[in-house]
Order: C-alpha cells, then structure tokens, then sequence
C-alpha cells in the first residue's frame, strides 16, 4: 500500500498505538495503519503492557479493542484521555457496554473498512477530545 500524502487538519498520527488481544486483527491493524504512512506502530495486548508502553512514550492516538482477555480497556482509556491523546474504541460491542464517561468517544466497528480505519486517524484533534461517536468514512478520505 502506498503512503497517502498527509498536510493541514487531516494530518496522521506520526505515533500510534493499538490495543488488541488478537495477534492476527492487530497485526493486521498495524499493517494498514502503516501504510497509510503512520511513522510508528506498537501494539500491546493487555492494559498493563499498554500503560507500561504509554508511560515510556505517549502515543500522539490510539485503537483500543474493549474487550481483552479477562479485562476491559477503559483503564487504558480514562490515562489517554487524562493526557489528552485521541483514541478510539475499536469493538464489536453495542454503546451500552462503554461506560456514559466514554459515550461521546468514536467507536469502530469489528471488523472496519480501511476507509473507517483512515477516517478515525484523520479525525484525531491535538487536544484529544474527540466529541463524536460516529465516523463517517466518506467525509475527507482519499
């Protein structure tokens, strides 16, 4: 795939990071993030690794699978948004399974069109207060 040209508002991410239990859907992940020529990828499968890898270096956006093995994400959820860094849910879950304090954040559905996925990265404002849960993949993309 080859990088698409980012400037302006509509710019990527140059860091991000994806939360997913599943190696094959976060590879995946990584691999299309990657070219639409996001700089840098990592990908950790549990809250423990994420925070450890937040910690070390903050992500300027996220993708977090809600539901990990045994655990949720919204602790990962409520570091990001104390720091300001966008993120959004990335699940096969309805609205009601994400807690009323992430209502407002943007969800994408499992499985996502690469054009949702490319929508979501473009859609990351630099103070991280993402206020819409919808992302309409045909606004600015390509």
């Amino acid at each position: 795939m080859t990088p698409v040209p980012m400037t302006g508002p509509s710019a990527l991410p140059h860091d991000a990071l994806i939360v997913e239990d599943d190696p094959i859907i976060a590879l995946d992940l990584e691999d299309t993030i990657l070219g639409f020529g996001v700089t840098a990828v990592r990908s950790a499968s549990n809250v423990l690794q994420a925070l450890r890898m937040i910690a070390d270096r903050a992500p300027d956006f996220a993708l977090l699978d809600v539901g990990l093995i045994r655990e949720t994400s919204f602790a990962i959820a409520e570091e990001l948004a104390t720091r300001n860094i966008p993120f959004v849910f990335v699940t096969g879950y309805s609205t009601d399974r994400v807690p009323a304090v992430f209502a407002d954040r943007p969800r994408l559905p499992k499985p996502c069109s690469t054009e949702a996925l490319l929508a979501a990265l473009r859609c990351q404002p630099k103070n991280g207060a993402l206020g819409t849960t919808s992302i309409d993949p045909t606004e600015d993309v390509l």
